[in-house]
């Protein structure tokens, strides 16, 4: 397995065919469609070898569970039938978002201060602060809830000096773009939830009125 890391990492081709399959995820999931799980898997199986290989380590162990994650987010988007908005998107209330983002911090101090202390990894801190939003901000992607895209931004942010100090230029750059997608995915589905929104407050709901 070793050897097998060691390989990947010397090989840009590598890097290259990562940042391709997560921009496709991404811009694929902001068009509400399922094929972005099949990226997001691709995708996050070469990450978590590269990660290891630069001491991310919280960054390795995430996108292990990106992996199972795009297995659960295919399924939960495949519900409703063979249209893939089988589920519908939805927003949480600010109490709701209040406890996600505690827990983030929370999360983000216990699991730093471990690895600060017992481990090599690199910036500890912020390497557990992306990972334990990106885990809770992914459930709420395959879940369909609006505010995930905000999630999104704010990792991506975080997340370029973090690549950039660990020699992957390539994949600071993906997350320079995956900002923008965020914003755009944002957009995109706040107008499909008050499409949908207005749909429902109408007396027929979804049916169109005889």
């Amino acid at each position: 397995m070793e050897a097998l890391a060691s390989w990947l990492v010397g090989v840009p081709v590598w890097e290259s065919a990562a940042v391709l399959s997560a921009l496709a995820y991404l811009i694929l999931a902001a068009r509400e469609s399922k094929l972005c799980w099949y990226f997001a898997f691709a995708s996050t199986a070469i990450y978590s070898v590269l990660f290891r290989e630069v001491s991310l380590l919280m960054e390795s162990a995430l996108n292990v569970y990106y992996m199972l994650m795009a297995v659960y987010g295919w399924y939960q988007w495949r519900r409703g039938g063979g249209d893939h908005k089988g589920i519908k998107i939805h927003t949480l209330d600010m109490r709701s978002h209040g406890l996600i983002i505690g827990a983030i911090l929370v999360l983000t101090l216990v699991s730093g201060f471990l690895l600060s202390r017992y481990s090599a990894a690199a910036w500890p801190f912020v390497d557990s602060f992306t990972t334990w939003a990106s885990v809770i901000a992914t459930v709420m992607v395959a879940h369909k809830i609006l505010e995930n895209w905000l999630y999104w931004i704010v990792i991506d942010v975080v997340s370029i000096p973090l690549y950039l100090n660990r020699g992957l230029e390539m994949t600071a750059l993906l997350f320079v773009a995956y900002v923008i997608i965020a914003i755009v995915g944002f957009a995109r589905w706040q107008q499909q939830y008050r499409m949908q929104s207005a749909r429902m407050a109408t007396p027929c709901g979804e049916e169109s009125c005889a």
